[in-house]
């Protein structure tokens, strides 16, 4: 961090030791052993932060590129499925329109044939049956035989 060497380290320590006192020291190096971790641990959450917001604002930016895509994608898919649509209906309504028109004809000369032909009323023939006498009884049938037989 601030490229401080070994001996330089030594050098602070002596002044130190002579300035502060060797009962005091052990405390003194404590406590300043625990602010250098708490700016160290400071350091490292800004440092993470920034790193988290650089992360963000490229995931949203990531985020609006693929929402315009897929908004663009979308409208192309829409303007070739409505140029798709209006090209098929045009010749279908035309090709409908013709056959409407064709059954209407077909229909019309149909109703002007059955207008100008009359219909020939058939009559039933009238058929008189023939009353058969009805047939004689058994009983009856054997006297008849047995008269003429005689």
């Amino acid at each position: 961090m601030f490229d401080i060497g070994f001996s330089e380290l030594m050098v602070i320590g002596v002044v130190a030791l002579l300035v502060i006192g060797p009962e005091r020291l052990p405390k003194v190096a404590r406590a300043l052993g625990h602010l250098l971790g708490r700016a160290q641990r400071y350091v490292n959450d800004v440092k993470s932060d920034i790193n988290r917001e650089m992360q963000l604002d490229e995931l949203k930016k990531l985020q609006a590129q693929v929402s315009e895509s897929a908004r663009s994608l979308e409208d192309t898919v829409r303007k070739e499925y409505d140029t798709v649509r209006t090209g098929f209906e045009s010749p279908v309504q035309s090709a409908v329109a013709e056959l409407e028109a064709t059954a209407r004809a077909a229909g019309n000369e149909v109703d002007k044939l059955a207008a100008s032909v009359a219909e020939p009323q058939v009559q039933a023939p009238a058929v008189t049956p023939e009353i058969a006498p009805p047939a004689p009884a058994p009983a009856v049938a054997d006297s008849i035989k047995s008269t003429n037989a005689a």
